[in-house]
């Protein structure tokens, strides 16, 4: 089976992708910190509509994974739990399963 040159294409804007995430997560990190040392005020607009997006973009994939986690207090691991499993988990599956459709069959 000959494979084309878009699948190399397809999962670098996969992994690109994955990378642009990881960087939506570490800058909502270092908003809610901010938020949460007053340095920032949630009453502006801007700033409110800021970490409204950044909320709605990080919220759906960190709710699972906080039920799933012991309460640590006013400490908040989801974030550092999921960039683990981008870099464990998510990044070497996507480059395997681009390493065996890249190969060719002996």
């Amino acid at each position: 089976m000959k494979v084309g040159p878009l699948i190399p294409i397809i999962f670098s804007l996969l992994a690109e992708l994955i990378q642009l995430y990881t960087y939506v997560v570490l800058v909502s990190c270092l908003f809610s910190f901010l938020l949460a040392f007053g340095i920032l005020d949630q009453r502006n607009q801007i700033v409110w509509n800021i970490g409204n997006f950044l909320y709605r973009m990080t919220e759906p994939v960190l709710r699972p994974i906080r039920s799933v986690l012991p309460n640590f207090g006013n400490m908040d691991f989801s974030p550092l739990v999921l960039l683990l499993l981008i870099q464990y988990l998510a990044l070497p599956i996507l480059f395997r399963i681009e390493g065996m459709l890249l190969t060719p069959p002996m």
